[in-house]
């Protein structure tokens, strides 16, 4: 039995040998496929990759010192544009402070002419509308006196007189 036994382990070795040995050929000639396919993969990147790369090495050759130009010019710009909004800041600013000033000078000349028209209205009020009034005082007294003089005729038309002078007051 032993012999028998040692046969059947023999044989079971020798099957799992070779389906072994089919997987690493099945294996092998799976890999050949796949890397045919990767080189040819590799050759249409590389037949197309290589000119694009060699344009745009080309591209930025070309470019490079335009872009180089273009740099140096916007620092130039920038630089001036710098300079002149500096410039038109500063002359705002001087407007501004003038006319501030000139709006003040106008508060102040608008402040004392209606202080002097103010002035003015109260001259007005004390030299001639105190006086007219202090005339007007004593004609009403005149004519009063006159009117208890000379009677009731008097004052008859001393009402009219006082509203006369009332209209011409006014």
């Amino acid at each position: 039995m032993d012999s028998n036994l040692l046969t059947l382990f023999v044989a079971v070795t020798s099957i799992a040998v070779v389906i072994q040995a089919a997987i690493l050929v099945a294996l092998f000639l799976t890999m050949r496929n796949r890397s045919a396919r990767a080189l040819a993969i590799a050759e249409q990147v590389q037949a197309r990759a290589i000119p694009a790369l060699e344009s745009a090495q080309a591209i930025l050759a070309d470019a490079g010192p335009k872009i180089q130009i273009i740099t140096n010019n916007l620092v130039e710009v920038s630089g001036t544009l710098k300079t002149e909004v500096e410039r038109v800041d500063l002359t705002v600013a001087d407007l501004l402070d003038r006319t501030r000033l000139q709006i003040i000078r106008a508060d102040e000349l608008v402040s004392r002419a209606m202080d002097r028209v103010e002035e003015t209205t109260e001259l007005v009020q004390h030299s001639v509308i105190s006086p007219v009034r202090q005339v007007s005082a004593i004609i009403q007294g005149l004519t009063a006196g006159l009117g208890a003089f000379f009677g009731k005729r008097m004052r008859t038309s001393e009402d009219g007189a006082a509203e006369q002078d009332e209209e011409l007051f006014i």
